[in-house]
């Protein structure tokens, strides 16, 4: 059962502070009696995952005014450029403006999102949040959306299909990303389980994250997992070719990763999850989330392989056929 909002009245003036003047295309108009609905996208970052899942929301978006003869605008798709600051001033001035719904993507964006929502009537349909439950993203009247959680059991037993000597894997995440967590836990409790050393490497910024990459790679890793995780997406391209020349698999929790030259991941697939998003923003504007989930996982299932990296490594993609629907793809430098 989802709760109410609550909150003081310090708690809206402290929000009130918090608007700026970023143009939108929101209004305080009543979609009830104009069937026009408002709605703010934003994303906590730019990289190949978030971009995916925004271009699939406002497709959807639009392809939902059609079939329904309404009208949806959410004008300028904001990012956050992954500070929480300038992520609360835009969802703030999103629920100053009564728009209808506050689309975030990803986790950070999400909680902020939420925060801001506190004690209005705005609903918030979140897309690609980890673990919603750890993100504290549950419980809540006016809040759902989806969740890319990641099988990283299935990961690892991938690696261990493609090497079955495999001996010690690199754990490389950032602390700052919650959504890392769990994942990280089950890769060491999978590792403890099954006899594999594992050595850990973290960063929170892009040349931190490359100095894990070479610590790494000094560790004679026999290949490197990473979770669902912004920062390290946010550098995949610059990573990726110097694992592959070592001869070193980077698996990843998403494809888009893959598509920046990471080597495979097993998960869910943005587009859809993007499309999903916008089909729960509308439901939720039109009828409410009361009689909705917390949250919805997206299935998964497919094997994303980037053909360019596996001939480097000289591995066969078909060796992970037995885990799903196998896809190859090449680099795009988005």
């Amino acid at each position: 059962m989802k709760k109410e909002f609550k909150v003081t009245m310090a708690a809206l003036l402290m929000t009130s502070l918090f608007g700026c003047g970023s143009s939108t295309s929101a209004s305080s108009a009543s979609s009830s009696q104009s069937e026009t609905y408002h709605v703010t996208i934003i994303k906590q970052l730019d990289h190949a995952s978030i971009d995916e899942i925004a271009k699939a929301i406002t497709a959807r978006l639009d392809q939902i005014a059609d079939e329904k003869g309404v009208t949806i605008e959410y004008g300028e798709v904001y990012s956050g450029q992954n500070d929480q600051a300038t992520i609360r001033q835009i969802t703030d001035q999103a629920v100053n403006e009564g728009v209808d719904a506050i689309i975030p993507i990803a986790t950070m964006a999400a909680q902020t999102a939420v925060t801001s929502a506190l004690g209005t009537e705005t609903k918030v349909v979140f897309a690609a949040v980890s673990d919603p439950e750890s993100a504290e993203l549950v419980d809540f009247d006016n809040v759902t959306g989806t969740s890319d959680a990641l099988s990283t059991e299935v990961i690892f037993d991938m690696m261990k299909a493609a090497d079955p000597d495999l001996d010690k894997v690199g754990l490389l995440y950032s602390l700052s990303e919650i959504n890392s967590e769990k994942p990280i836990k089950e890769a060491k409790a999978y590792c403890d389980a099954n006899g594999i050393e594992y050595v850990q490497a973290t960063g929170n910024t892009n040349d931190e994250i490359i100095s894990a990459v070479t610590s790494l790679i000094s560790e004679d890793v026999d290949a490197i997992f990473t979770p669902t995780d912004n920062v390290v997406m946010a550098n995949e391209l610059a990573i990726a070719p110097v694992l592959a020349e070592k001869g070193i698999p980077h698996y990843t929790g998403a494809d888009s990763f893959v598509r920046n030259g990471g080597f495979v991941t097993c998960g869910v697939n943005y587009t859809d999850l993007g499309t999903k998003t916008a089909d729960l923003a509308y439901e939720a504007i039109v009828n409410g989330t009361q009689n909705m989930d917390d949250f919805y996982l997206t299935d998964g299932g497919i094997v994303t392989v980037n053909s360019e990296t596996a001939d480097v490594l000289d591995l066969d993609p078909q060796v992970f056929a037995d885990f799903g629907k196998v896809i190859t793809v090449t680099t795009t430098e988005e």
